[in-house]
């Protein structure tokens, strides 16, 4: 017999993968085997696949840990289905909500004489993936398995999703990590929020503070979802843009305002190059212009020496920027610094230690990991 683990969500982006890294990495640490895996397929770049035929598919995100942590290929455990259009349009016209025969492969790692954990990382909500008979509290049930929420805190009001989370998961739910608390309320949360929440029978296993970082976005990305023109310096695509500003004011304001941003993207009409030049000389990680005209050569010529891609869009300044904000907290962590520091994250705020008491895997570590 083995044991499994897995971890869920409320809503997309709440940090999963984060918490997967983090809970894999310690126990690897600690000479402990570890398995991952994605049941349901929500990152993977063979969109087409022809006869809909999911053997050995790996998720995006699992190639990315399993890599990041050295993990062995044989123990990256290979999905069952592929979370888009085309697959969900077939099942609904052939009415078929089950899971499928993959699915016993999945549910043979509970049974067979693997002496580690198996971490599986659900889809984005509590409802995604129903229609392939994989959501959170379907699998939960297959398994019989205990699940470790993941929650994006925002305030008080968060709680409504937990409380139907533990409604819906029953003798399945673990507890929960809330993540992306402002830095500011994390004691409060610590010492209100938490006892108030034990009372519920809600155990809180960390309280993981809100990141820059982890909610940054690459300028390769920005790219790809701005279509954009790359005008200058392509090889820095991975240069992470934790902050946006819209140079749209008077070049004197606009030094002392970039002066206090770090990491931005700049925004600012094609026109602007005073805009351009001052941003350039301040914490900016690409400058993305709106509108007609071109940048000057004077621009592109400083802007080279100083390594900031210049990005050019057919949008307007205002579709750019909704874009832009959409991407932030909505991106996956396939970056090694974003990696790392996810593991720093998990592992300083996380009890680790009681998480795995919780589903009775045994552990050595100490009182706080």
């Amino acid at each position: 017999m083995s044991d499994i683990l897995l971890i869920g969500s409320c809503e997309p982006f709440s940090g999963k993968s984060a918490l997967v890294l983090g809970i894999a990495k310690k126990l690897l640490q600690n000479k402990k085997k570890v398995r991952i895996g994605k049941p349901l397929a929500t990152c993977i770049e063979l969109t087409n696949l022809p006869a809909m035929s999911y053997e050995g598919l790996i998720d995006d995100d699992v190639k990315f840990i399993g890599s990041t942590l050295n993990i062995e290929e044989e123990d990256l455990i290979s999905s069952v289905g592929l979370l888009d259009n085309i697959s969900a349009e077939k099942r609904i016209s052939n009415k078929d909500l089950l899971p499928g025969k993959g699915f016993d492969q999945i549910k043979e790692l509970a049974n067979d004489d693997f002496k580690g954990l198996n971490i599986l990382e659900a889809a984005g909500s509590l409802y995604e993936g129903m229609i392939y008979g994989l959501s959170l509290p379907q699998l939960a049930e297959s398994l019989n398995a205990k699940v470790l929420i993941v929650n994006l805190w925002e305030d008080c009001k968060s709680v409504d999703a937990l409380l139907d989370a533990k409604k819906q998961l029953g003798e399945h739910f673990a507890g929960v990590v809330l993540n992306a608390v402002l830095p500011s309320e994390v004691e409060k949360v610590n010492k209100e929020i938490i006892p108030c929440l034990k009372d519920m029978n809600i155990e809180v296993f960390g309280v993981m503070p809100k990141s820059p970082l982890l909610r940054s976005v690459t300028v390769g990305e920005l790219v790809r979802r701005l279509d954009a023109q790359v005008i200058c310096c392509p090889e820095k695509d991975q240069l992470l843009v934790e902050t946006l500003s819209i140079g749209a004011m008077g070049v004197n304001s606009a030094m002392e305002f970039f002066r206090r941003r770090r990491n931005m993207a700049v925004v600012t009409g094609a026109d602007r190059t005073d805009i351009q030049l001052a941003a350039l000389e301040a914490s900016t990680q690409c400058l993305i212009l709106t509108g007609l005209g071109e940048p000057l050569s004077q621009l592109i010529h400083r802007a080279e020496e100083l390594e900031v891609p210049i990005l050019k869009v057919e949008l307007d300044t205002l579709s750019s920027v909704e874009i832009i904000e959409q991407a932030f907290g909505h991106v996956r962590i396939h970056e090694s610094i974003k990696a790392s520091y996810a593991v720093q994250l998990v592992q300083e705020h996380v009890n680790l230690k009681r998480i795995l008491e919780k589903i009775d895997f045994p552990c050595n570590f100490s009182e706080k990991c």
